[in-house]
């Protein structure tokens, strides 16, 4: 089974729809953008979720200092690097962070230089799209299949979390195209009604998407 990361959280009752609808990850961002959340707010956002959901912040540049502050008060579980990150920048967050650290590389048709040792350093790659404007959140999709045949030769490394623009239309196709299928699918924009409000109807059928897909294969 592909396990599901919902992100981009900003209200309570989101959260508990992603937890209702089987969800091993939620998410909150950090990092810029229309549904950054401070450290008190992703506190209230977080209250109430089940010890078998993973909390994920998203960072952008913070100083692993920083970022293990803000992990520590929150209570993560999962920190979730984007923008330059490597494996210096991994080994330093974990001296400060006990939980386990996901580094995002930005895609189009083919991986960038250094994505093996990265997937080597953490604990989960995160595939999102390459856009120039954004970290992440654009809502774009990337070349499944091209990106696919690139993790050929590192793949037994780090788990792969596909992101970059899924929603319920397209997931299943996403999932097909990668052999073997991603750990985790991780969705924002595509099940919202406007950013950084979930869409519960939305949330369900990418949930149903994502199921099929896995009793397909």
């Amino acid at each position: 089974m592909v396990d599901i990361k919902f992100c981009g959280l900003t209200r309570p009752e989101d959260v508990a729809q992603a937890a209702h609808l089987g969800a091993r990850y939620v998410g909150v961002i950090f990092a810029g953008g229309p549904r950054e959340l401070t450290p008190d707010r992703a506190q209230q956002v977080f209250a109430e979720v089940p010890t078998s959901v993973s909390r994920v912040g998203v960072f952008g540049g913070q100083s692993a200092d920083d970022i293990g502050r803000v992990a520590g008060r929150v209570g993560l579980d999962v920190v979730q690097l984007h923008g330059d990150t490597d494996a210096e920048r991994v080994t330093a967050i974990r001296r400060v962070f006990g939980g386990r650290v996901w580094t995002v590389v930005r895609v189009t048709d083919h991986l960038p230089d250094g994505a093996a040792e990265l997937a080597d350093a953490c604990d989960g790659l995160v595939l999102d799209t390459l856009v120039a404007s954004a970290l992440g959140g654009s809502g774009r999709s990337f070349n499944w299949a091209a990106v696919s045949r690139g993790l050929a030769g590192f793949r037994t490394a780090a788990p792969i979390v596909l992101a970059g623009g899924l929603r319920p239309e397209n997931v299943q196709g996403a999932i097909a195209s990668f052999a073997p299928p991603p750990d985790v699918v991780d969705v924002s924009s595509g099940v919202e009604s406007a950013p950084g409000i979930k869409d519960p109807d939305r949330m369900r059928a990418f949930r149903d998407a994502v199921t099929r897909a896995s009793v397909s294969r």
